[in-house]
């Protein structure tokens, strides 16, 4: 045995515990007694609990320093509308850049502030985190000077979540949209340290969707996080009670719920929403969002809202839009369009509030079942 090690295992009898009789440095112990020696040894020493530690977070915010290019937090919660936009699809099953810029544009004219790209009305959990960047990163270059290119970045998986945010700051998105942990879920300290693993690199808007991720972020939360400076609001579906909660506490929120946006905005000091509706009626819902207290107008758009969740989004929204032939009729499974029923109940929906609000110029149709295309594989 080396000099080396014993004077190491010596060094070792400074902690706590039994005392071990080391032979002297200048004895040449044979085989057998330095088996003999290191066996008692592994026998008697101290074993010492783990203590459970956070890493501390090393992440530089990812933000540019350039101010032409830099986003604030504030910049961010004076968004009153913004969509949670369509991803179109080719064929084979790979993105209709074509048809998706052509959406975009669409609700940069009628006035939406922002877009939430990659989200769950986007399909990003039907996404490769390739395609997801390269998405976000496609429209911040073709449309982030005209408006708020936010993109989804959360993830159950906080190495993923960190990993992706890193990467969507990089390619230029002005913030995140961050869901908490869902399916295996966690506590909530851990639902805690899991946003404030990502709320360093930039402006960030927490999602809470119970109905989707199976466990709801408690106000408590919301409050430890809004600490962060880089906290732009939340984006809430529990209801206006909640809504209510956190204006009175100076905490942005949009409602993430089209039906009730329109009370949330005016009676319970909502910021604005995060829409799906917007995709098909932008400039409607700019009205709802900007134009004063208009009940008229929401219960005009309501048996749209209703239809457009009658499935799972973004099922509605998926039909809807091959139906104003703004996109080609193409399903990512497990997403299928809705049945002929409803998509009859569309044509009659569209025509009652003006095929005029509505995106694209093509006359609004039925389709027949065989016009659309599902893919498993792509």
């Amino acid at each position: 045995m080396s000099a080396a090690v014993y004077q190491q295992m010596a060094a070792l009898k400074s902690l706590k515990g039994p005392t071990i009789q080391l032979p002297s440095y200048n004895s040449t112990p044979s085989s057998h007694n330095r088996c003999s020696y290191e066996s008692m040894y592994m026998r008697n020493a101290i074993w010492r609990s783990p203590k459970a530690a956070i890493i501390p977070n090393f992440h530089l915010p990812m933000r540019s320093t350039e101010v032409r290019n830099r986003t604030f937090t504030d910049d961010i919660k004076s968004l009153r509308l913004i969509t949670a936009i369509k991803t179109p699809y080719l064929p084979d099953g790979r993105f209709d850049l074509e048809a998706y810029d052509a959406l975009v544009n669409l609700q940069i004219e009628h006035g939406v502030e922002g877009v939430i790209v990659g989200g769950t009305t986007g399909e990003g959990q039907l996404m490769s985190w390739d395609e997801h960047i390269m998405l976000i990163g496609h429209t911040v270059n073709c449309f982030g000077g005209s408006i708020k290119v936010i993109g989804n970045t959360g993830s159950n998986s906080t190495r993923e979540a960190i990993h992706a945010t890193e990467q969507g700051f990089a390619v230029g998105m002005h913030a995140a949209l961050h869901i908490n942990p869902y399916y295996g879920k966690t506590s909530l300290e851990g639902m805690v340290s899991h946003f404030n693993s990502v709320l360093p690199m930039g402006p960030t808007i927490v999602y809470n969707v119970p109905g989707r991720t199976g466990q709801d972020i408690p106000p408590r939360v919301i409050h430890t996080l809004a600490q962060s400076p880089n906290l732009a609001g939340v984006k809430e579906c529990v209801g206006h009670d909640r809504v209510d909660q956190y204006t009175k506490n100076g905490i942005v929120v949009w409602s993430g719920n089209d039906d009730e946006c329109h009370d949330s905005r005016w009676d319970y000091g909502a910021t604005g929403v995060i829409s799906v509706t917007s995709n098909l009626v932008p400039q409607l819902m700019r009205e709802l969002m900007f134009g004063g207290n208009n009940p008229s107008l929401n219960a005009k758009l309501l048996p749209l809202m209703e239809w457009l969740f009658v499935e799972p989004n973004p099922i509605g929204l998926n039909t809807a839009l091959s139906q104003l032939g703004v996109v080609r009729p193409v399903f990512r499974l497990p997403y299928v369009p809705l049945p002929l029923a409803k998509r009859v109940e569309f044509v009659n929906i569209v025509k009652e509030i003006g095929r005029e609000h509505f995106v694209g110029e093509k006359d609004v149709q039925v389709l027949e079942d065989d016009d659309f295309v599902l893919i498993g594989r792509y």
